[in-house]
């Protein structure tokens, strides 16, 4: 099993997934859609794990979601969070259909879980949401965790493609490489706008982008 793979799982994948665990089961749903690559199958469910371990309840708001798996997978690990909102500027056109079969296999999340295209500066955040971000490239990053720290919500994101001309490395790409410090800096933001900082990885055979940042208000 190639858990890095950018090619999409299909039917001809299930045999990866035999057994009865939640994630197995999810494993069949999106192969039987045939249309989501298997590395956003493996990130979602390894920073949604992660995630759960430690925010609990709210509303979960996925930002710049792609197919919004990340979202249906946190309300299937914690069902005290009352809803999902996955949002993207450009939804891919089959993220409908995932959705559906997901629903199909968990009926509980039917009309929990919304799916919209929109620019993350349409949406309204509260204190008590769980703002969430896979990926979301460059600056896109920036943005999820400014918003997060505007409305007070506890967030979780996991950055990648670091574009060192308009993300700050605070002067510290001198011992560190470009990215981690980039990473290194928001970390640091978080901290010092109140909020108590949390740093894990997921599994770098995934993708060498593997960090994941967390942090939620100290007064939370």
């Amino acid at each position: 099993m190639n858990r890095s793979t950018k090619s999409r799982l299909t039917v001809k994948q299930l045999d990866w997934f035999p057994g009865n665990t939640l994630f197995e089961k999810i494993g069949r749903s999106v192969c039987r859609v045939g249309t989501l690559p298997g590395k956003e199958l493996f990130e979602a469910w390894e920073m949604a794990r992660r995630v759960r371990r430690k925010f609990r309840g709210g509303r979960v708001v996925d930002l710049a979601c792609g197919h919004g798996l990340l979202a249906h997978i946190m309300l299937l690990l914690d069902d005290t969070s009352p809803e999902a909102l996955a949002v993207d500027r450009h939804l891919p056109e089959n993220a409908n259909r995932l959705s559906e079969a997901l629903i199909e296999s968990w009926p509980r999340l039917r009309q929990r879980v919304r799916l919209v295209q929109a620019d993350i500066e349409t949406v309204e955040f509260s204190s008590s949401d769980l703002i969430l971000s896979v990926h979301a490239c460059g600056h896109l990053t920036d943005t999820v965790l400014e918003k997060a720290v505007e409305a007070g919500a506890r967030v979780a994101v996991l950055p990648c493609c670091h574009d060192l001309e308009r993300c700050s490395t605070g002067g510290l790409d001198g011992w560190l490489d470009g990215p981690m410090a980039v990473d290194v800096m928001r970390a640091a933001r978080l901290r010092a706008s109140g909020y108590q900082v949390l740093t894990r990885r997921i599994p770098a055979e995934i993708t060498p982008k593997n960090r994941l940042l967390m942090g939620q208000p100290e007064n939370g």
